[in-house]
């Protein structure tokens, strides 16, 4: 028996428990609401999600071919509408597709403040509550769903159907959630290690099974893809991370996800000098990388800062802005130390940010990592911030250099040009950037790709493209043509949109709660009714 039937027992049971007081509450009504409530909690859905995720990083140890993807989102209804898109072209699964929460989107789109820099500026709480609202508009679209297999199963009743209410009802018993795992990003932390334990619990309540969290200095935090990152020693690190383990504990998520992220590649400063008790140790480890000059005692300054390594007496480098500069060359062996580091102290997953996509590079790193963490697997930002065309077509000039075929035809700081896109080397750059997922999983251990930014980027190209067609020549035609008759055309639910606010739930609940009574939207009258 299904557990739609199951509930329709058990509500059945209780009304007789009740007598005629409850004469007016249907029992598969109630079993209905039940079905599209499913997740009662933020914590259930953590729980829920932390599972599956747990289970795509066990297949990917097996099969490297079994990578996860996600999206970056910045309002609940464009990760309803990711998810919605997802059922419907990939066979009704969502499997191994999960969703981004962006610290850059959320900072350039939902702080109090206005638009504002990737620089942990928004406010603490905005971040759980982008959370609580992907999976609020997530849990609509499944009782958005679930109610249309209502209708289709009384349609079927009415019509004396029995073949077709049994295929309604089998998708009732089958259906398949819109609920998938988000990553979300805690930035630094946003402050000391409390304050990064006091918001994990937030967003861990929203629903987040899966906390990504950054090396750098909580008030000196820097896009990743910008210069001036400074980065924390390890232990200041470790302790953001064990406070992350701790909230997922109390909260009863065992199971939970920590991604550990590194920012060191590009980060060539510190704030702190690392506290070290032995040579060798890990403080040690992170003062090696600074930049020092030998000086003896007579050479010492008013104010200086001094470390001893070897028997001699250092002066690391610091600026006027008080921070310690490393040398030059060394970040990706410090990404690898801080990567071996997290994964040895708690953490389940590592980021590495790069300055560029380059298998090469990023499989170098993780084939270091592995060699003392074997199971090392890797989240990868797929970056907008990147400039792919341009990267990929330069790495294809740069293997035909090396091979020694002829490049005269093409001039390699302007490969961007358009008069490149149907050459060979526009094609083959292509090829690679549309394997690059599936080849960087399989060669630098690639368990996740995510696209920070792009639902930012393709309303801006999406509004760019409507506005100038519409305020433009073709009038009303720029959006009928190019926005309503595409998406009446390509199956897009929102086409009716009264349906996609909830229009259709409201009028199944009045008629619950009033039944002959009830003034429903749905009426002849409502021109949602020619779109079909």
């Amino acid at each position: 028996m299904s557990q739609y039937q199951e509930n329709i027992r058990a509500i059945e049971a209780l009304k007789a428990e009740h007598g005629t007081s409850w004469s007016g509450i249907e029992a598969e009504s109630t079993a209905r609401m039940r079905a599209q409530n499913r997740f009662k909690d933020g914590i259930a859905i953590a729980k829920y999600t932390a599972d599956i995720m747990r289970a795509d990083m066990d297949n990917y140890d097996k099969d490297s071919s079994q990578y996860t993807q996600s999206l970056g989102c910045w309002h609940g209804f464009i990760g309803q509408q990711k998810m919605i898109s997802i059922k419907k072209h990939f066979e009704n699964s969502t499997d191994r597709r999960y969703l981004y929460l962006s610290g850059w989107m959320v900072a350039a789109l939902r702080s109090e403040f206005g638009p504002l820099p990737d620089q942990s500026m928004h406010e603490k709480t905005s971040v759980a509550s982008l959370i609580a609202e992907l999976y609020t508009f997530l849990r609509q679209a499944d009782a958005r769903e679930l109610g249309g297999y209502f209708r289709e199963l009384d349609a079927a009743r009415e019509a004396g159907n029995e073949v077709a209410a049994q295929g309604a009802q089998q998708k009732i018993d089958n259906h398949v959630t819109h609920v998938v795992p988000i990553i979300a990003d805690i930035d630094a932390g946003f402050g000391n290690a409390e304050a990064t334990y006091l918001m994990a619990k937030q967003m861990i309540e929203a629903g987040a099974c899966c906390i990504q969290i950054e090396n750098q200095v909580s008030d000196e935090k820097q896009c990743g893809h910008q210069d001036g990152k400074v980065t924390v020693p390890h232990e200041d690190f470790l302790a953001k991370i064990r406070a992350v383990r701790y909230a997922f504990l109390e909260l009863g998520i065992d199971n939970g996800i920590i991604v550990a992220r590194t920012d060191s590649l590009g980060a060539g400063l510190t704030k702190q000098i690392a506290v070290t008790h032995e040579v060798g140790d890990l403080g040690d480890q992170y003062n090696a990388f600074l930049d020092c000059d030998e000086i003896s005692t007579d050479e010492m300054q008013n104010g200086d800062v001094l470390i001893k390594r070897d028997g001699k007496l250092l002066r690391p480098k610091r600026l006027p802005s008080n921070l310690f500069q490393f040398k030059a060359g060394t970040g990706e062996a410090r990404c690898v130390l801080d990567s071996i580091t997290s994964l040895q102290n708690g953490a389940d997953l590592i980021w590495i940010e790069t300055e560029k996509p380059h298998i090469a590079q990023i499989g170098a790193m993780v084939s270091a990592v592995r060699e003392v963490v074997p199971n090392a697997k890797l989240v990868y930002n797929n970056s907008p911030s990147f400039n792919w065309t341009l990267n990929f077509r330069q790495q294809i000039f740069d293997i035909m250099s090396d091979a020694g075929q002829d490049v005269s035809a093409y001039v390699r700081a302007d490969l961007m040009d358009v008069k490149y896109d149907e050459t060979q080397l526009g094609i083959d750059a292509d090829e690679k950037i549309r394997t690059f997922q599936a080849d960087s999983s399989r060669e630098a251990g690639i368990f996740h790709h995510l696209i920070t930014l792009p639902t930012y980027h393709t309303a801006a190209l999406s509004t760019d493209n409507l506005a100038k067609d519409y305020f433009g020549d073709q009038g009303m035609l720029g959006y009928v043509a190019n926005v309503q008759r595409q998406e009446i055309r390509q199956g897009i639910a929102c086409v009716k949109h009264q349906n996609m606010s909830g229009s259709d739930m409201g009028d199944d609940h009045k008629e619950y709660f009033s039944g002959d009574a009830a003034l429903k939207a749905a009426g002849k009258d409502n021109t949602m009714n020619q779109f079909g």
